[in-house]
């Protein structure tokens, strides 16, 4: 879903087929109450479509014009058990009229399909804030199961939030009592009850969502319109009970023009990818195996085989790689997707292609760890792992995308150094960017970089007695690459594998200067990476603090940013996209500040990094508890810095 942006409009505009938010001979008859922003959490049993009514309503809300950001939030196992702790899913939706960078600290709707989701997110909540919940499954024992001695709806104990007590089952059921469906068939709808109930609530569009539903459901026709019959009922129920006394309305944000739409991390690096094998005019092929968070990448690029991309869902990580450093040597962007544990696996591999000098682009969607760890949680673990985890002196470029929308740039930033440098790059996402969303600017064709490659077509060396040859690992002067030579060229013929190369002939070499010379040369060769300077964010001139991200941090620490800023603080802040080689500027970027502080979801990893390079006090803030900072909690962090900095310095 796409909406056009000029200067004067709000993104997306409001007119249009499918923008009118009132079912047909429907009209709003309550008091609407405008807001700048809202926060509204779906959760519920992992089999109550949570993740599906979430993303309907942050479609419409991208289709509407607002800004947003998500947050699912899922169980790592295939069916948890139902109705338990570690069973409930969630989707949370942050969207306003103005520039917004997280999901939300906090939600202002909670929607809890059954008690277990209540009492998994209450203490998210503050005073005041709306709980939708669906009384029908607060039974005896759905209550104990979670540990619930009375009933929460009835014993006062939500007497600080404002209560709407509502039997979506059964008015999902009375709803569709003529559908011919069978009772659990038409229970399931419930969630297409309850975003009809939320869109009438917040103005959202319907069209997108019937029309999607046809679709979704077009070999199924009765439950298609099973469901629009509860999404429709949903909106109703809200327009016509005393439950809800009015409605709330959030303008469509102004943004830059252009042409816009929602999108998440994966999906923007699939869509990168493609667009990288475009602008090279290399076939894009993808060598991977399955794994969370990782895998929605495979399942995209697999339905494009109309731009010439080439997916082998391999049988292992290792075979994955193996495959995709083998179709980067027959003349291919090679890439592999994959997760921490997956990165483990392949770093034999990765250490083969930085001794080929191939391109080839290893994207981590980063999760919890060690191990196995917390396949479906948040975490930025792997920034050493992408720096040293191989064996020998086998420097890596690593690239750190910090939004989903910024995910496109990251794959072409990738593919380009790869293939300028013909080197493995590292791009690494994680989880809450890859399953996140966002409004995405869709770039004009001609705003993409030239990625165009030649390829070796002959002789590039002249011998004593005046002969010309091949020399495979002959440099280019300014970027230090080795010829990219197309298996199968006449001529080009030349000795590949994992022993260490002669300089320059690539025959295998145990010569120790040799070996000295090739690993500083290969070092070299990732050090003169050119990367943008790293920009500065200080408005005054005058901050004595600077804070310094990486990855997915990017949102809740600008977001921290602008409420010291606020409140009248000074800070200035940082976001590294390139992380090997490092900005040329960073150290003098570090230098200048009296304190630097480094928020991580890790123990501290980019911090010990700069610790060692630029000889820093760099201050660690961390936090491994598979969920991404809180700006609030942020914001107090650094304000104390600046705090301490006054004490100490008057």
């Amino acid at each position: 879903m796409t909406s056009q942006v000029d200067q004067t409009e709000a993104k997306g505009g409001s007119g249009g087929e499918g923008q009118g938010v009132a079912p047909p001979g429907r009209a709003q008859a309550k008091p609407i109450r405008r807001l700048d922003r809202v926060i509204i959490r779906f959760a519920g049993d992992s089999g109550d479509g949570m993740q599906l009514t979430g993303d309907r309503f942050t479609s419409e809300t991208a289709s509407f014009g607002n800004d947003l950001s998500t947050l699912p939030n899922f169980p790592a196992e295939i069916r948890a058990p139902a109705g338990t702790l570690p069973g409930v899913s969630s989707f949370q939706l942050h969207f306003a009229d103005h520039d917004i960078l997280t999901p939300g600290d906090a939600p202002n709707v909670l929607v809890a399909m059954n008690p277990a989701a209540l009492k998994a997110n209450l203490a998210d909540l503050p005073r005041g804030a709306e709980i939708i919940v669906n009384t029908d499954e607060f039974t005896k024992r759905a209550l104990a199961k979670v540990g619930y001695p009375a009933d929460p709806l009835a014993d006062g104990s939500l007497s600080a939030y404002n209560l709407h007590k509502v039997p979506l089952t059964t008015l999902t059921l009375e709803a569709l009592k003529d559908s011919g469906l069978a009772r659990k068939d038409a229970e399931r709808a419930k969630n297409m009850f309850a975003l009809g109930l939320l869109s009438w609530m917040y103005h959202r569009p319907t069209h997108g969502t019937e029309s999607f539903l046809r679709q979704k459901f077009a070999k199924k026709p009765d439950i298609a319109e099973a469901n629009i019959k509860a999404f429709r009922a949903g909106w109703n129920f809200g327009e016509t009970t005393e439950s809800f006394a009015v409605s709330y309305e959030v303008p469509p944000a102004r943004l830059p023009a252009g042409t816009y739409r929602n999108i998440s991390g994966n999906l923007a690096l699939a869509y990168g990818l493609i667009a990288a094998s475009e602008r090279s005019g290399l076939p894009l092929f993808l060598g991977s195996y399955p794994i969370t968070p990782a895998s929605d990448i495979l399942h995209e690029l697999s339905r494009h085989k109309n731009f010439g991309v080439r997916t082998f869902q391999a049988e292992d990580e290792i075979a994955g790689i193996g495959a995709a450093l083998g179709a980067a040597f027959g003349g291919a962007l090679g890439v592999t997707t994959t997760s921490g544990p997956g990165v483990a696996l392949k770093s034999e591999t990765v250490g083969l292609a930085v001794s080929l000098e191939l391109p080839l682009l290893v994207v981590d969607i980063q999760r919890g760890g060690p191990s196995t760890g917390l396949p479906t949680k948040i975490e930025q673990a792997d920034l050493l792992q992408a720096m040293f985890g191989r064996n020998g002196e086998a420097p890596v470029p690593i690239v750190a995308p910090a939004t989903p929308a910024e995910c496109f740039d990251a794959a072409l930033e990738a593919a380009r150094i790869a293939v300028t440098y013909r080197t493995p790059v590292m791009l690494l996402s994680d989880g809450y960017l890859a399953n996140g969303s966002e409004p995405w600017r869709i770039p004009p064709v001609e705003e993409l970089p030239d990625l165009r490659v030649e390829f070796a077509t002959g002789p590039n060396h002249t011998l004593e007695d005046g002969s010309e040859v091949f020399w495979p690992y002959k440099r280019d002067p300014q970027t230090l690459a080795r010829p990219w030579a197309v298996p199968g060229t006449p001529g080009l013929e030349h000795r590949i594998g994992g022993i260490e190369k002669q300089d320059g002939t690539g025959n295998i070499s145990y010569d120790p200067a040799n070996h000295d010379l090739m690993v500083r040369t290969r070092r070299a060769k990732v050090d003169g990476i050119t990367v943008p300077e790293l920009e500065v964010d200080d408005p005054s001139g005058e901050a004595r603090a600077l804070v310094i991200g990486w990855g997915s941090t990017y949102g809740p620490i600008t977001a921290a940013v602008r409420r010291v800023r606020a409140d009248g603080g000074r800070i200035a802040q940082a976001h590294l996209r390139h992380l090997n080689p490092f900005p040329a500027n960073l150290g003098a970027v570090l230098k200048a500040y009296d304190r630097v502080v480094v928020p991580e979801m890790n123990l501290g990893q980019l911090a010990l990094l700069l610790r060692a390079r630029y000889l820093v006090d760099a201050q660690s803030y961390n936090q491994v508890r598979g969920l991404p900072f809180k700006a609030a909690q942020l914001a107090d962090v650094l304000s104390a810095a600046i705090g301490t900095l006054e004490e100490n310095h008057g």
